[in-house]
């Protein structure tokens, strides 16, 4: 009974804290305005893309970032190439970007990084941080210029899908699309910084060339960095009209080993920061708080599907009230993906996501069991497409 009572209390917590972010983006959430300012030249912006073993996708990611609508002197592509094929070097060093080759006996992004910020010797205000996978919208860089130019010192822009051509693709947008509504829009506009996704997130050149000389995380590098940029008081700004395409897993393989490594991170990054966050706490930075100890307590969303029936069930068995409440948890659960989703993804797509719901359930369950030493190693998840086919988000 005591630990039935205990698990339904996280659980219900866990719920409610989505709820209320979901709530706050949905009605709160304001696009910041930036100040004008009839002076303020487009920034100057290095755009780092490490890439490990992206041969198929490379060559489109670099077109696509050549085509930027920005002065084309404000900014430099890097291309960071770790174990690419000698073709591809061939054709990359043919483009208007600057090559960067590197090799590691155990590859992180956090190495390929730090390797690039070695060997940058123009200076530059903005650091952005892609996937080689990644396309950005044409007015990404400007609308992140803008910003910058406006006082921001850290930014992370709307991550959405390059592509929605099978049920896991549209299931893993989905997911995204909830979390940037919950984790970065929700939480923006309760004040609080909004948490970063590994890409398509832009930072003060020398702030966070300075920072990542200090990481040296294998899976997850970018709750270290975000903890390490919040702790010197600056807020990260959830910028959603600045949008970036990333490829979406579309098959179960990809499915498990992509959510196996960001899990064992989650775990592995609550424990080790559990007691700076306090510390943090209690100097009044509840944005350090928050995301190294409340968001990485929250358990996957999928997971819920599978502990709230679970939960119902032993609750009826126990008393109609505990039933009662372990349903009412339910409920607020749905209520909460609900206004979380885009409406355009629940229009037209969410009924693919909810046909393999069960078997995601699953392999997240499945994948619990498998994190022994997971975040040791690098975990890399082969990308093959080339264009953004998603046509219901381009734009929004």
């Amino acid at each position: 009974m005591v630990l039935f009572l205990l698990l339904l209390a996280y659980v219900s917590a866990s719920v409610g804290y989505l709820f209320v972010l979901a709530v706050w983006g949905r009605f709160f959430f304001k696009r910041h305005k930036w100040p004008a300012s009839t002076c303020a030249s487009p920034k100057r912006i290095a755009i780092l893309v490490p890439a490990y073993k992206e041969d198929a996708v490379i060559l489109a990611t670099a077109s696509n970032l050549l085509d930027c609508d920005y002065p084309k002197d404000n900014y430099d592509i890097y291309i960071i190439a770790d174990s690419f094929r000698p073709e591809t070097l061939r054709e990359l060093a043919r483009l208007p970007v600057r090559l960067l080759e590197v090799s590691f006996e155990k590859s992180t992004k956090t190495k390929a990084l730090n390797a690039a910020f070695q060997q940058i010797d123009k200076p530059y205000d903005i650091a952005l941080i892609c996937d080689g996978d990644n396309m950005l919208a044409p007015d990404f860089l400007a609308k992140t210029s803008e910003a910058f130019n406006g006082g921001a010192r850290a930014t992370q822009g709307k991550r959405i899908a390059k592509n929605l051509d099978t049920s896991f693709a549209i299931l893993d947008a989905s997911s995204e699309a909830i979390n940037n509504h919950i984790f970065r829009k929700g939480t923006n506009a309760i004040g609080l910084s909004s948490a970063v996704i590994g890409s398509g997130m832009a930072f003060e050149f020398d702030t966070v060339r300075n920072i990542l000389k200090d990481v040296d995380a294998v899976g997850g590098f970018d709750k270290v960095l975000q903890l390490k940029i919040v702790q010197q008081g600056i807020y990260i700004w959830y910028l959603e009209d600045a949008v970036i395409f990333d490829e979406k897993v579309d098959n179960p393989s990809a499915f498990s080993q992509q959510r196996k490594r960001w899990i064992s991170s989650q775990i592995n990054y609550a424990r080790q920061f559990f007691f700076p966050a306090f510390k943090e706490l209690f100097r009044g930075n509840l944005s350090y708080f928050n995301l190294a100890v409340i968001n990485n307590s929250i358990p996957p969303k999928a997971l819920f599907l599978l502990m709230l029936p679970l939960l119902i069930g032993f609750g009826f068995l126990l008393g109609i009230k505990t039933g009662i409440a372990a349903c009412f948890v339910l409920v607020l659960y749905f209520a909460t993906l609900l206004l979380a989703l885009p409406q355009v993804l629940a229009d037209k797509h969410v009924l693919g996501a909810v046909l393999v719901l069960p078997r995601a359930v699953f392999l997240l369950f499945r994948t619990l069991f498998q994190l022994r030493k997971a975040d040791e190693r690098f975990i890399h998840t082969p990308h093959t497409k080339t264009g953004i086919t998603n046509s219901s988000e381009r734009g929004i």
